[in-house]
């Protein structure tokens, strides 16, 4: 198989690790951002937490997975992004810590002090939700980053610049996607009243998503951009000092539609999965509404990665040495040997995961959570 066949499945590979984490996790990630607002006694908020309670950890794999194949796929990528965006990073870390403790230890705390467990699951849910999308955002604008001979990276960005009015906005498509999501879960796995109230929070977010997106591709239509001018080898030595990259003018990061047509399904599917589940929600078709809002994570996550193609991170100050998935890769040998351990695992996961969604299924009721008291959340 080519080198360059392989940087290709590997960028196709992590971007489905992306994927996945949103459709999975993001349902998690929905009920928590919603969980203090759309519950008002404390057997609502139990039903609530008992919904995701059987998946929410193994849910969180696709995250670490996606973490390493970062670090084993795009090395230079992991140590500049993670060197870069250290705060935003242990920030995100932080509020996940949160969460097994406000899982647990929930239902060991007197009974007023539940509310800071509610809390830490709140936040536990809105900041990952919020700053995966300013990290998103900031890719688009370039990072403020170099590297020298030696590929030892040098930044001169700092925490709160990452914090702009683009970016922000691209946090809160974050926000109402997984929002979506996880309202959408809620109504297919609750009972009443969190499905009654589900569905209404499903069709704001459904169109909340769809509005931040529009506003968020009518602004990426009018940023400038970066632009691979010469020097780019695809199927060579992974090196990104030798190619020459200029800031080019408003609209770049749309021209993939241009170059490639097919890329279009991205923001399609975006937009369609969105107005699904808001003419869904109501429905009794909870399945289906599930599927179309995971088709708009995909969606959304697919736009993103086609209008970046072929960067990965930017560099604002020093664009030559943007990374790209042509020249910030691992060695041949390294790809290709994890490409035949995903070759193996993958299915074995994918069916795992399948069998236990299979034996946990069921609607989490006050009836149900009533006769197992002692062996839920």
């Amino acid at each position: 198989m080519d080198y360059e066949v392989l940087k290709f499945i590997w960028w196709v590979l992590i971007g489905v690790l992306f994927i996945g984490f949103a459709i999975m996790d993001g349902y998690d990630l929905g009920t928590a951002n919603l969980l203090p607002f759309m519950s008002k006694t404390d057997e609502e908020r139990r039903i609530m937490i008992n919904a995701v309670a059987p998946h929410w950890d193994g849910n969180q794999v696709w995250l670490i997975t996606s973490g390493g194949a970062l670090f084993a796929a795009w090395p230079i990528v992991y140590a500049t992004a993670f060197s870069g965006f250290y705060w935003a990073m242990l920030l995100v870390l932080f509020a996940l810590i949160v969460r097994p403790l406000a899982f647990d230890y929930r239902s060991k705390v007197k009974p007023e002090q539940t509310k800071y467990c509610d809390w830490g699951l709140f936040i536990s849910g809105i900041v990952p939700s919020l700053v995966f999308g300013v990290a998103f955002g900031n890719l688009f604008q370039g990072f403020g980053f170099n590297l020298d001979d030696t590929m030892r990276s040098s930044f001169t960005q700092g925490f709160f610049s990452l914090l702009n009015p683009f970016a922000l906005l691209c946090g809160v498509v974050s926000v109402s996607m997984l929002t979506m999501q996880g309202s959408v879960w809620q109504s297919m796995r609750s009972g009443s009243p969190i499905k009654e109230r589900a569905t209404i929070v499903a069709r704001m977010s459904a169109l909340a998503t769809i509005v931040t997106f529009a506003l968020a591709g009518v602004w990426v239509a009018n940023l400038p951009g970066f632009e691979v001018v010469s020097g780019l080898v695809m199927n060579g030595e992974a090196n990104p000092l030798t190619k020459t990259v200029h800031i080019a003018d408003a609209g770049i990061w749309l021209a993939n539609y241009t170059k490639y047509p097919v890329m279009l399904i991205a923001p399609v599917m975006g937009f369609a999965g969105a107005i699904g589940v808001f003419l869904l929600a109501n429905s009794r078709l909870h399945g289906l509404t599930f599927t179309c809002s995971s088709i708009t994570q995909a969606g959304i996550i697919m736009t993103a990665g086609f209008s970046l193609f072929p960067f990965i991170l930017p560099s604002s100050t020093h664009p030559n040495v943007s990374l790209t998935l042509w020249d910030a890769t691992s060695s041949y040998l390294t790809l290709g040997i994890m490409t035949v351990v995903a070759m193996i695992f993958v299915p074995i996961i994918l069916g795992y995961t399948t069998w236990c969604f299979y034996k946990l299924w069921g609607r989490m009721t006050a009836e149900h959570l009533n006769e197992n008291t002692h062996s839920l959340y």
